[in-house]
C-alpha cells in the first residue's frame, strides 16, 4: 500500500473516531417536578408545524406550568392555529400566545421573541424548543433530569427526519456539523432546537439580550454562560427528540445553510475543525476517485477501477452507519459524490456571504460580522 492508500486509511478511521463518540440524551432515572418549567416556543410563520409541537407536548410524561409561543410578527396563521391548537388539543397543558414589540435595530428575530417571551414567564427553569421540533413522550423528562444533574445550560441537538429527495443533500452538513465539535457535560457547545436552564443562570449570563444580533445565538449564548463559570452540555437527540429542517424547498435549505455556514464557521475549535478537515479531504477523495477511474479523468495515484471501487464502498459503508443516529438518510449514502458537490457549493457561497457581510433569513437581513 502507497502513501495515499495509508492517507486515506488514516482519514477514514478518522471519520469513525469522530463520529462514534456522539453522546446520547440519557434515560431519567427519577421522574422530574414539571410545575417550575417554562417552556418557550419562537415561532415565525411555523403554522404547518405549531400543532404537532403542542400535541407532542401535551403527551409528555410530565406537565409544565407554562408554554409560551411567542408569534415573531408572522405574516401566516401562526398566531391563530396556536391559539386554536392550544385550546383543543392539549389538555391540561397551559398554553399562552404572544407577540414581541416590533424588531429594533440590533436585535434578531428569534432572540428578541425568546427576550420576551422569558420576561412574561413565570417557571424557575426555563425550557426553549423551536416551532418545528418534534420530542418524544419522555424527552422533557430526560431533559430537564439532565440540567438538575449537569446544572447551566444543557441542550440537544434533533434528530433530522427527511421526507423529500432534495433533503437528503443535507447529509453532511448535519454529519459535519456534529463532528466539528466537542460534546456531552461540559463541552461548552450549545445547540438551539432545545435547551433548558435554570432562569437564575440565564440572567447571571445576561439572556438573549447579551447575543442579541447574534444569528446563530446557541453558540454565543454558551459562550456567555462559561464566561460566568457555569457548565455548557450537550447531546444528541436520536430516538428522543426530531425535526425536519426546511420543509419549504430546496432554495429555503440553501439559505437556512448558508447562513449557519457564514455565522458560525469561525466559532469551531481549530483542532476540531483539523480533524473534520483531514477526514473531508478522504472523503472527497473517495468521490472523485470511482468515477476518475471509469471515465477517464486525472487521478492520482493507481486507475484501478477494484482498489478505486472498494475505496469509494468503504466511504458509502461509513456513511450509511454513521449518518443512522443523526438523521434519516439512506440511498443518498450511496452516491455521497453528490451531497459532497452541494456541499461544496454552499460553502463557497457562504465565503461570498461572508465577504458582503450579510445574510437573508426569513424575510430579514442580517449581518455575518461581529456586532
Amino acid at each position: 500500500m502507497g502513501w495515499l492508500g495509508v492517507s486515506l486509511v488514516v482519514r477514514w478511521l478518522l471519520g469513525w473516531g469522530l463520529a462514534l463518540r456522539l453522546p446520547q440524551l440519557p434515560a431519567a432515572v427519577q421522574e422530574p417536578e414539571g410545575r417550575q418549567v417554562s417552556l418557550l416556543i419562537p415561532a415565525r410563520n411555523e403554522q404547518a408545524t405549531l400543532p404537532h409541537l403542542l400535541t407532542a407536548l401535551a403527551g409528555q410524561t410530565i406537565t409544565p406550568l407554562e408554554v409560551i409561543v411567542v408569534d415573531d410578527h408572522s405574516s401566516d396563521a401562526t398566531a391563530a392555529i396556536a391559539r386554536q391548537a392550544g385550546a383543543e388539543h392539549t389538555g391540561s397543558l397551559s398554553v399562552r400566545v404572544l407577540q414581541p414589540p416590533p424588531l429594533p435595530e440590533g436585535w434578531c428575530g428569534k432572540t428578541w421573541a425568546l427576550h420576551h417571551g422569558v420576561l412574561a414567564s413565570r417557571g424557575a427553569v426555563l425550557v426553549f424548543l423551536d416551532a418545528d421540533t418534534e420530542p418524544e413522550p419522555g424527552f422533557l423528562a430526560r431533559l430537564l433530569e439532565r440540567h438538575r444533574e449537569l446544572g447551566g445550560l444543557v441542550s440537544v441537538q434533533p434528530y433530522h427526519r427527511t421526507e423529500r429527495p432534495y433533503e437528503q443533500l443535507s447529509l453532511l452538513f448535519n454529519l459535519v456539523g456534529l463532528m466539528a465539535v466537542p460534546l456531552g457535560p461540559g463541552c461548552g457547545v450549545a445547540f438551539g432546537p432545545a435547551m433548558a436552564c435554570s432562569r437564575a443562570d440565564y440572567d447571571r449570563a445576561g439572556g438573549h439580550a447579551a447575543v442579541a444580533g447574534r444569528v446563530v445565538e446557541d453558540w454565543f449564548l454558551a459562550h456567555r454562560f462559561e464566561a460566568v463559570g457555569l457548565p455548557v452540555s450537550a447531546f444528541i437527540g436520536a430516538d428522543q427528540i426530531a425535526y425536519r429542517m426546511y420543509p419549504g424547498g430546496l432554495g429555503e435549505m440553501v439559505i437556512g445553510f448558508d447562513k449557519n455556514f457564514a455565522t458560525a464557521a469561525g466559532e469551531v475549535r481549530w483542532p476540531w475543525m483539523l480533524a473534520v478537515l483531514l477526514w473531508l479531504s478522504g472523503l472527497f477523495w473517495a468521490a472523485w476517485c470511482l468515477p476518475a477511474a471509469l471515465l477517464g479523468w486525472p487521478l492520482v495515484g493507481d486507475r484501478s477501477l477494484l482498489l478505486n471501487g472498494l475505496i469509494y464502498a468503504a466511504f458509502a459503508l461509513q456513511l450509511l452507519v454513521l449518518t443512522r443516529r443523526v438523521g434519516r438518510f439512506r440511498w443518498i449514502n450511496l452516491v455521497f459524490p453528490i451531497p459532497v458537490l452541494f456541499f461544496l457549493g454552499v460553502f463557497v457561497l457562504a465565503i461570498l456571504n461572508l465577504e458582503r457581510g450579510r445574510v437573508q433569513w426569513k424575510g430579514r437581513v442580517f449581518s455575518t460580522r461581529s456586532p
